[in-house]
């Protein structure tokens, strides 16, 4: 059944939205979310993580596959009847970043990470999203008799990035088989929002979540005494010049109405004042919302450093690592999943939200098949958080009982209304 079938009869007029026993399994929850927050683990090392979520699923019955793309953990709650499949997905990975709320179970960990030692949190509110999907577990296991269908858990590891050298993340879950056997139908997952108050979810249909990709140049010259500039190929004034001319990618190479940004984080080289450098070593982020856009700004990064270089009688290398692809909720699935949310939560709590510049490498689940990507308010009254990645982020416990509320509903929602998504996943080539 196609998804314009799928959604040809109203919601409110098809069947009586589930009886969720959230309250239920809340408490046990909560405390599984603050074992997560104290005892975080960085991308593609989340093995206490992975083990403890693994537990949980057995307990409950579902089937439990570890070790999925290094430490990852698919979970499969057989329905009692036949059905869809629907897809959970939730990232388990924590950050190099020392936490610094008051929270009782805050993070004190620390851990060497590319040689230095730094602190490790969830600064992104990924225990808070295994949480929920532990709790979305809980609340599916006893009812699993009445569903019509399959739901499948997919907590996948090194959301942030793998470790360089090393693969990780969404896309190797995927080559993996984590969405085979059984292939889902449509795939839920849902972030924390510190911009949006508890209670609340965001709402977006189309682009929600930037691509991103990083690369490297390295711009070489001639090293000299800086008393001697003319015996020397100057890369620093070379690189001043290439970091300029990459700004007019975003002025004078795009469509005006088509979002792009090119940012460089890091400029590295030099030992001494008076030592002009041999070579200059650039960082930086791409981000767009369109694959087209991605290509053109890889193309003239290229262009630019070859022409700024060649100028100036100095030589470059790029390396482009390309991460993830623009996640892009699909239009039908979307306002589905809106009627849904309004349903359980009530209306006044979806907020239509505007897409950002931050990525999210659940774009390749849902290149892959039909996805739903939500935002989930996680800022109590009367209190603050500092934004994601940082280390006063920090998400209210009361915001895991509605995030429960959400996804289970989504799935089961979909499960009751059973067929095949429209969406084509986009098509995209895994890196």
């Amino acid at each position: 059944m196609l998804l314009a079938a799928f959604l040809a009869t109203p919601l409110a007029a098809q069947q009586t939205p589930p009886v969720l026993d959230v309250d239920r399994v809340l408490p046990g929850i909560v405390e599984i979310r603050h074992t997560l927050h104290a005892n975080p683990e960085l991308s593609n090392r989340e093995e206490e993580t992975a083990a403890l979520v693994a537990r949980h699923l057995r307990s409950l019955g579902l089937e439990v596959e570890q070790g999925v793309a290094k430490t990852g953990v698919v979970g499969i709650l057989r329905g009692g009847r036949d059905g869809p499949v629907v897809a959970v997905r939730a990232d388990m990975d924590a950050l190099p970043v020392t936490e610094r709320t008051d929270l009782p179970f805050r993070s004190t960990k620390r851990t060497t990470y590319l040689g230095q030692e730094v602190g490790v949190a969830h600064a992104c509110g990924h225990d808070v999203h295994t949480a929920v999907a532990l709790g979305v577990a809980s609340v599916l296991a006893p009812m699993r008799d009445s569903l019509p269908g399959t739901v499948k858990f997919l907590f996948q590891p090194a959301e942030e990035g793998p470790p360089p050298g090393e693969a990780g993340g969404a896309s190797l879950m995927i080559e993996e088989g984590a969405l085979e056997a059984p292939r889902p139908d449509a795939i839920f997952a849902l972030h924390s929002f510190p911009d949006l108050p508890v209670g609340k979810v965001g709402w977006i249909s189309g682009p929600t979540y930037a691509s991103s990709d990083h690369f490297i140049a390295t711009i070489r010259g001639r090293q000299s005494h800086g008393a001697y500039p003319h015996l020397s190929v100057d890369p620093v004034v070379t690189a001043a010049q290439a970091i300029l001319a990459l700004q007019t990618i975003r002025s004078r190479n795009l469509d005006p109405t088509e979002p792009g940004v090119v940012s460089i984080g890091i400029v590295r080289g030099g030992e001494r004042m008076n030592i002009i450098p041999e070579s200059i070593r650039l960082e930086g982020t791409i981000r767009t919302y369109d694959d087209s856009v991605r290509t053109s700004i890889k193309r003239r990064i290229d262009e630019i450093l070859a022409g700024v270089t060649t100028a100036a009688g100095a030589d470059y290398e790029l390396e482009y690592h390309p991460y993830a692809p623009p996640t892009t909720n699909d239009p039908e699935l979307s306002s589905f999943a809106r009627d849904v949310l309004e349903g359980a939560l009530g209306s006044d709590a979806v907020v239509e939200v505007e897409p950002v510049m931050g990525a999210e490498d659940f774009a390749w689940f849902a290149r892959e098949v039909p996805g739903f990507y939500f935002r989930l308010g996680v800022v109590a009254p009367g209190t603050t958080s500092g934004a994601l990645h940082t280390p006063d982020f920090r998400a209210d416990d009361a915001a895991i009982g509605v995030g429960i509320r959400a996804m289970s509903s989504l799935v089961i929602e979909t499960l009751r209304r059973g067929g095949a998504f429209a969406g084509d996943g986009g098509g995209a080539v895994r890196p």
